[in-house]
């Protein structure tokens, strides 16, 4: 068996190097794309090939030992085909003549550089090798015995095991002996689908190394990256695809599959046709598909889309939801269509931020708070087996408001790229608002996924938009955001990224993958692993992936030989010129081939190196990458073209521009808009995009606007655009609606004439004219339509001339504007050409409407083309509610019309109205116009009245207002409804969106309704009606402007200032900087000199004179004479007589006080208070102090010395001088004196005490005790009721009167009222039930009095009363109750024999009963204790002969009905003996 499996294994071995020679010699497809041959590469491929000739020839010899020379390093290959003798015999053209080189960038930067070990490979190929061969083999399995098969299987096994071993044992000798061509197992499929549907080509490709895979159109290199909304390209273990979405016919084309490695190219075609519904103009993509027919349910869904959502405006944390009500028809029972929600061409999928709900009829997007990222074009598809319809609007998100005025908005688009084992790539987009000034940088935070803790991952903020965190510890989840800094502060954080894992590419492959059967996960040697303990090979091709200013970014390959074991990496850094290597990561070697140094400096020359290292020890370095300078690679993009705005909506502008010509990786373009004549740039979009066109919603009606455009990469923002010509916002002219309502309304013999309505939308612009096309009708059949006129008609009627009579025909009218011409109206019903015969008029046309209100509207109309056989005498007009029916009509007036127009009031605000008009003549009414309408009742929004102006220069004008003047819009002046064209009465001038008629010279004649009409509007006018009155109120303004007066505030007006000086002044409301002011006094003109002073502020208004005395010469009359311009005012005071005198009194008197204060002085003079304790105060206050001023008090010209008692009652604080008198009396009557003096002079103040002044004082005391007494209370006591009131203190000259039911309470025995402390009070003894009532007490207070109420009546009474008896029988009770007075002793000490004889004196009403107790034992009267009552108050005992069997303790006990008492005493009775002995 050994022998027979060692003789299979070298046949297989021999086949295999075989077919390697084959391959090899077959194409040889290689990196480089030169197409000259060098010698050198020739040289080197030939020798290369010599080599591997004698490895060969030694091997089918069936040496044993095998020694295979290692490889030599690889020449650059060429494109060149070599037979077998080795020689050149010519060139091999590859399936495409794209640049591999590129390819191979574009590739590596979509997909994971996973470098997987050729063990693996190995292991997996052998086992399905021998799966393979024992599948095979299974078929030819005969009959046999259990032995036999078990041996067999014996066999294979161990078979299967020297296989293993084998190849184990060549991977190791020489690994390149495994790489082989690129091969497709499964080859891309060619599809044939509709329009709008989504392509997903799939491959499976072969090959080692790992082939790299490139996708081509029409032998075109598909970018998937730069256009992800088009191509998503996916790679996981071999399986490739690339996914066309939303194809449309342009995507038909031949698509390329091109695999590429080290040994060759391989390729594979497939073909996608796009198929069209229809031929023709191609759709748009929100125009509605045809639908085909589905044969599994054999009808044709047809679908509709109603109640679509518009354009949506959010702000970011707001919950928005977007909604389309779908009908799907016919309906079939249990089948949904599928709705699919896309944002920018994206399908969207249900997350935490997307919500989507199909409720049958109904479907809801629902995005839960709202982030700058969910800003785009929002498309709702619905597919159905028969074809599928969408719908889109854009939604746009405001950002959020910030914290502080002038903070940056948070960035967006937080992505992460590239994680390995410690180390992951962040990117961002920069936010549309830097704030108030430019960002100057970002900080990246991160958050470990399970926790709430956020990181900030650098110290100074990074200015590039791109940013690799390190640092990350293998196998945790992270997530990232940006927040942007600039100098007023930082912003908002963005909205968190994706979760991303910290671990190989390869990991991370193989735990998205899961298991693969059927690999067991297990391979056994049975020789020593040569490769532990090896040291690694030196990483190769160490290149700088990324240079900023702030960090450099080395990327390389891990070395081939590395062992079984992990390896990590030392990165070294060289300063150009110059030989010493320093190592950057001095901590822990990082784990991951990627490495981002930060400690550089800018601008400085670097080169960098890796070594690999193992337990083993540390590799040799690799090789140097070469100076590199620290700096930006990538450069801010060229400022893109100057935009182009076009008018789109009354709320959109529609905005082009050219593509930024010097820009890489762009991220996109942000579009802003300002108002013409200010700095203010507002964000249109708060996401960038990528294409240059965009339409900018969400503007105001009829604003002037300029946009700019800046577009944005990694490295920052470009310069802003030049300002694209202004725009204003309102929308863009179309052709305008077809007429409606053809009619009839004349026809003779020969002709006929028409009338039709106009268009309800005009286009945006005036209809300019109609145009009117015919046919005739035979027998029902219709013929070819001819134009009738071929210039334009003015007027929505036609005379139709040079018909046949009796000859039937048909009209249709189209009509025309600026934009174009209409479609046609419906033909009208086929009209016999003949002579009519009635006499009534015919219907009024151009029926329509103007000055549209909440509740009016003017109607106006032309007359009749026939009148009929009379003339029109007037007209009726006649309205009804859109809803209502034709027994709705009723007339807007009840006598005839006799002018063309009319102003319908009493409308109802919000109702939609008809009218039609009927014209009537001398043979009666005849028949109604078409019906205009359903006019809304409702005033536009921004609709302006036409007002009247007076100007400065007293010209009256009459002015209109209009917001959304679109292009060519213009002001239409009437009176009465009819256009003026004579200039002799009005002038109009116009500017911008304002027209003004101006009056040219206003008289009776100009009486009348004057109506303003805005052409190429939705209707904007107003009309002013003139009136006589109106005419002369307006007259008397123009005069008033023509000569005008300066308007004063206030009239003269005269304030005395200090030292005694008079100001004269007077305020006008407004004056010019022009204005002069002309001083007088007694008609003598004043100038500014020693005894006047002038002042005027213009920009007060404010006029001023002053003077320092007043001198009997200053007796007069003072006047200001203003001029300002035209205008004039004059304002005089009169100062003469007694109210002179008395002015120039008070002035000396102000003059004197100046002089005064300024030495020591009183600012306050003496005057009192008294406190809420009734304390009396004298106080003063003192201004202009010095410490050497003396201040003496003095009563009665007696000054109060330092050692006074009354000093004790002087104090000083703060300014104030205070002598408290405390509680008054009139020992405290006289004249008080202070007295301030120094060497500035001296100043006396004094209050007098006496008389007035101690009656003041008394009056204010009074004041305070009367609000200090309380409310009145009321106590019961034996003898009555006491009402009390308590005060803070009393004084005797307080008055107090008692008032019983407003009447003055008469003193006597019964009832008395006094004072007693502080208490006042009122008794009433005994009270009977004529005391009840209101009780009041008055306290005179120094004027009035003060009164305090007690109600005694009611239930206040009855207490009180009851009360009083209770107390008066408990008083009653305690003076008759029996009790003993006196007359015993506390204690009786008596010798024994001797007798004791003891009084007590009683007292009770009626007389008590009397009992004697001996230990609280009764004693009755007997010959021993003699017990006797003497006239009822004097009780008395006699023991006679007592013996020490008497001592004990007595008590006299009495009683009556009111209570009883005792009288206890001790009697002690000693034996003389006996105390002798004990002595």
């Amino acid at each position: 068996m050994s022998g027979s499996g060692s003789v299979t294994v070298t046949q297989k071995l021999q086949q295999h190097q075989q077919e390697h020679q084959q391959h090899h010699f077959e194409s040889s497809f290689h990196l480089s794309t030169k197409s000259s041959v060098s010698q050198k590469s020739y040289s080197a491929c030939k020798t290369s090939s010599s080599r591997r000739l004698q490895t060969t020839v030694k091997t089918e010899k069936g040496q044993e030992v095998v020694k295979l020379s290692p490889l030599p390093k690889r020449a650059k290959r060429t494109y060149l085909a070599i037979d077998m003798d080795k020689e050149v015999i010519g060139y091999v053209i590859p399936v495409f003549r794209a640049s591999h080189e590129a390819v191979r960038g574009l590739i590596e930067s979509h997909e994971e550089d996973v470098t997987e070990e050729g063990i693996n490979y190995v292991a997996m190929r052998n086992l399905f090798v021998r799966e393979a061969r024992e599948a095979v083999e299974v078929k030819k399995v005969e009959k046999q015995t259990r032995t036999t098969h078990i041996r067999e299987v014996a066999g294979r096994m161990e078979l299967g095991k020297t296989l293993e071993e084998w190849a184990e044992f060549r991977k190791k000798m020489n690994p390149d002996s495994l790489t082989h061509l690129p091969e497709f197992i499964i080859k891309p499929r060619g599809q044939t689908v509709w329009e709008g549907k989504t392509v997903k080509l799939h491959c499976t490709v072969a090959g080692w190394p790992k082939p790299r895979i490139a996708w081509y159109k029409n032998n075109v290199l598909i970018d998937a990256k730069a256009k992800p909304e088009k191509y998503t390209v996916e790679n996981s273990y071999n399986m490739h695809s690339l996914e066309i979405k939303n194809c449309d016919f342009l995507d038909t084309a031949q698509y390329y599959a091109s695999a590429l490695n080290v040994k060759g190219e391989a390729s594979s075609v497939a073909y996608i046709v796009i198929k069209r519904f229809q031929e023709g103009e191609e759709a748009g993509p929100l125009d509605p598909k045809p639908h085909g027919f589905c044969a599994e349910h054999g009808v044709t869904f047809r679908t509709t889309i109603i109640e679509k959502f518009e354009v949506a405006f959010g702000n970011e944390g707001e919950t928005m939801s977007l909604g389309c009500s779908v009908i799907v028809y016919p309906t079939v029972k249990k089948y949904q269509p599928e709705v699919v929600w896309y944002r920018d061409s994206v399908p969207l999928k249900p997350s935490k931020w997307v919500q989507t709900l199909w409720s049958g009829d109904r479907a809801t997007l629902t995005l839960v708070h709202l982030n700058k990222e969910d800003e785009g074009m929002y498309t709702m598809r619905v597919n159905t087996k028969s074809g599928f319809d969408t719908y889109s609007a854009y939604v746009f998100v405001r950002d959020a408001d910030v914290e502080v005025e002038g903070l940056p908005v948070a960035p967006l688009d937080v992505h992460c790229h590239d994680a390995n084992k410690d180390y992951v790539v962040v990117t961002w987009k920069q936010p549309a608002v830097e704030g108030s000034s430019s960002i100057l940088g970002y900080y990246i935070d991160r958050c470990e996924v399970g926790t709430h803790h956020w990181a900030q991952c650098n110290d100074a903020p990074v200015k590039y938009a791109r940013f690799p965190v390190t640092g990350l510890v293998e196998g945790r989840s992270y997530v990232f955001r940006v927040r942007a800094l600039n100098k007023a502060g930082v912003s908002h954080p963005s909205r968190v990224s994706e979760a991303v894992v910290a671990m190989d590419p390869s990991d991370r492959a193989r735990l998205r993958a899961g298991p693969s059967a059927p690999w067991t996960g297990i391979i056994k040697f049975t020789e020593e692993d040569t490769t532990v303990g090896v040291v690694p090979g030196e990483p190769s091709d160490v290149v700088v992936t990324e240079a900023t200013k702030s960090y450099v970014v080395l990327a390389w390959k891990p070395p081939m030989q590395r062992g079984h074991e992990g390896v990590m990496y030392y990165i070294e850094k060289c300063i150009s010129e110059s030989d010493t290597w320093q190592r950057a990561n001095t901590g822990m070697p990082v784990k991951s081939p990627r490495f981002a140094l930060f400690d550089l400096a800018e601008g400085k020359s670097y080169s960098f190196r890796v070594r690999s290292c193992n337990s083993a020890g540390v590799s040799e370095p690799s090789e140097s990458t070469g100076d590199i300078t620290v700096g930006d690679k990538l450069d801010l993009p060229s400022a893109p073209g100057s935009p182009v705005a076009t008018r789109n909506t009354n709320t959109s502008v529609v905005v082009f521009w050219s593509a930024s010509k010097e820009v890489k990786h762009l991220a996109g373009y942000y579009i802003e808009y300002s108002a013409v004549g200010t700095d203010e740039w507002t964000p249109c979009n708060n996401k960038p995009v990528k294409k240059t066109r965009f339409v900018c919603h969400g503007l105001t009606t009829g604003t002037n606007i300029v946009f700019r455009v800046k577009a944005v990469n990694a490295a920052g923002y470009s310069l802003s655009s030049a300002n694209s010509e202004a725009v204003i916002v309102q929308a863009a002219v179309s052709i305008s609606g077809n007429p409606t309502n053809v009619t009839l309304v004349e026809a003779v013999k020969d002709y006929m004439t028409l009338a039709w309505t106009e268009p309800s939308f005009n286009g945006g612009a005036d209809i300019r004219g109609y145009f009117v096309d015919y046919r005739t009708v035979k027998g029902g059949v219709v013929g070819k339509w001819h134009e009738m006129n071929h210039k334009a008609l003015p007027a929505p009627s036609y005379k139709a001339e040079n018909l046949k009579e009796n000859v039937l025909y048909q009209f249709q009218v189209r009509a025309m504007n600026m934009a174009g011409v209409s479609k046609a109206s419906l033909p009208s019903s086929a009209i016999e050409c003949k002579e009519w015969t009635i006499t009534l008029p015919g219907v009024p046309v151009g029926l329509h409407a103007l000055e549209v209100r909440d509740t009016s509207a003017v109607m106006l109309w032309e007359p009749p083309i026939f009148s009929g056989r009379t003339p029109i005498n007037g007209y009726y007009l006649d309205l009804k509610l859109a809803s209502a029916g034709e027994a709705g009509w009723k007339a807007a007036h009840e006598k005839a019309n006799k002018g063309k127009y009319m102003k319908v009031t009493g409308m109802k605000a919000g109702a939609s109205y008809v009218f039609r008009v009927r014209a009537q003549n001398l043979a009666g009414v005849g028949k109604s116009s078409a019906a205009l309408g359903p006019i809304l009742s409702q005033t536009r929004p921004g609709t302006n009245e036409i007002y009247v102006d007076v100007d400065d220069d007293g010209v009256i004008s009459m002015v209109f207002e209009c917001s959304e003047m679109k292009e060519g819009s213009e002001f239409v002046w009437s009176k009465n409804y009819k256009t003026i064209t004579d200039t002799s009465r009005l002038t109009m001038v116009t500017k911008g969106g304002k027209s003004r008629a101006i009056f040219n010279s206003p008289s009776l004649e100009d009486l009348g309704t004057f109506s303003c009409v805005v052409t190429n509007t939705e209707g904007f006018s107003s009309s002013y009606t003139l009136t006589e009155e109106g005419l002369k109120r307006l007259l008397d303004i123009s005069h008033d402007h023509k000569f005008p007066v300066i308007p004063f505030k206030n009239e003269m007006a005269m304030d005395l200032l200090e030292k005694g000086r008079v100001r004269f002044w007077t305020q006008v409301e407004k004056c010019s900087s022009a204005c002069t002011v002309e001083y007088v006094f007694n008609n003598a003109i004043i100038t500014d000199n020693k005894k006047y002073t002038v002042n005027f502020n213009k920009s007060t208004g404010i006029i001023e004179m002053f003077m320092d005395s007043l001198e009997v010469t200053d007796e007069g009359t003072f006047t200001f004479n203003l001029v300002d311009g035209k205008a004039k005012g004059t304002t005089s005071l009169v100062l003469i007589g007694d109210e002179f005198r008395a002015l120039q009194k008070k002035s000396e008197f102000e003059r004197a006080e100046w002089v005064r204060k300024q030495g020591p002085h009183f600012v306050e003079y003496i005057g009192f208070t008294v406190t809420q304790e009734c304390n009396v105060l004298l106080k003063c206050k003192i201004g202009n102090i010095k410490p050497e001023t003396q201040i003496t008090w003095s009563k009665d010209k007696i000054e109060i010395a330092e050692d006074d008692e009354d000093a004790a009652k002087i104090e000083r604080k703060d300014g104030h001088l205070t002598f408290n008198i405390g509680k008054i009396s009139k020992a405290d009557k006289g004249v008080y004196d202070v007295v301030l003096r120094d060497e500035r002079g001296k100043d006396k103040s004094s209050f007098d005490l006496t008389d007035a002044g101690y009656q003041a004082v008394m009056n204010e005391l009074f004041r305070v005790i009367a609000h200090s007494s309380s409310d009145i209370k009321i106590v019961s006591t034996e003898y009555g009721i006491i009402l009390s009131s308590s005060v803070t203190y009393y004084n005797e000259e307080l008055r107090v009167g008692w008032l019983q039911k407003d009447a003055k309470i008469s003193v006597s025995e019964r009832v008395k009222s006094g004072v007693t402390g502080e208490e006042l009070w009122l008794k009433i003894n005994e009270p009977t039930e004529k005391d009840k009532g209101k009780y009041t007490m008055d306290i005179f207070d120094g004027k009035d009095g003060v009164k305090r109420v007690f109600d005694l009546s009611g239930k206040a009474w009855e207490e009180a009363f009851e009360e009083f008896q209770r107390l008066k029988a408990a008083a009653l009770a305690e003076r008759n109750r029996a009790r003993v007075v006196g007359g015993l002793p506390d204690v009786v000490a008596i010798q024994e024999g001797k007798s004791l004889n003891l009084t007590g004196n009683v007292w009770g009403e009626p007389v008590p009963e009397v009992s004697w107790t001996k230990n609280d034992k009764e004693l009755l009267s007997n010959e021993r204790y003699q017990l006797k009552l003497e006239h009822g108050k004097f009780a008395s005992i006699t023991i006679t002969s007592v013996t020490t069997a008497d001592s004990g303790k007595y008590a006299l006990l009495v009683k009556n009905k009111y209570g009883k008492e005792a009288g206890e005493f001790t009697v002690s009775v000693y034996n003389p003996e006996e105390e002798e002995k004990k002595g």
